[in-house]
């Protein structure tokens, strides 16, 4: 089964976001709101039977990360840019706040996943929430001018309290279901 790790911003947080996103320029396949994430790690597929072993890494990078903080970092969604060009064009909004806290997390848990020996993928960690994928649609033009609107955007603080196991289920549209959660 596709895993990955992932913290999800609050109702609040992501209702100003939607708003923010439907003044942008691009004809983009919206994200669903409802799957707005901070991925932490992908680990990919993931048989069946390794599913304790990965609940276990993960409830042992949030018991370390709560631990070594005491509190749950502040948060807040704002700015933003693109990845990739033409097909592969991603629009992504910043992440501000304690950023530092999330590489932490993010850290701790490809750690544990790495001695547990289980799959995950080893990219550097940015924080990012994607919104759209404009894919063939896409005018580079309105990714500049959307890109631009995104640099002003300041969405609300919040506290990102917990860490979530999610599962991908593939196809169209995506759909994930939450398998466990830890609190930070």
């Amino acid at each position: 089964m596709p895993l990955f790790a992932a913290v999800y911003p609050p109702a609040a947080a992501v209702a100003d976001l939607v708003a923010r996103v439907a003044e942008l320029r691009i004809d983009a396949r919206l994200a669903d709101p409802a799957h707005l994430h901070l991925t932490l790690a992908f680990l990919g597929e993931v048989p069946d039977d390794r599913l304790v072993e990965v609940e276990g890494a993960l409830g042992l990078a949030a018991e370390s990360f709560r631990d070594g903080r005491g509190s749950s970092p502040r948060l807040r969604l704002g700015g933003g840019g693109s990845f990739g060009q033409g097909r592969s064009t991603v629009l992504w909004v910043d992440v501000g706040g304690e950023p530092d806290a999330l590489g932490t997390l993010a850290r701790l848990v490809r750690d544990g996943l790495r001695r547990a020996e289980l799959p995950h993928d080893d990219k550097p960690f940015r924080a990012h929430l994607t919104i759209a994928r404009p894919g063939d649609r896409v005018d580079p033009a309105d990714v500049r001018a959307d890109r631009e609107a995104l640099h002003g955007y300041a969405g609300p603080d919040w506290s990102a309290d917990e860490l979530v196991l999610v599962r991908s289920h593939l196809g169209r549209p995506a759909r994930y279901t939450r398998l466990a959660a830890w609190p930070l």
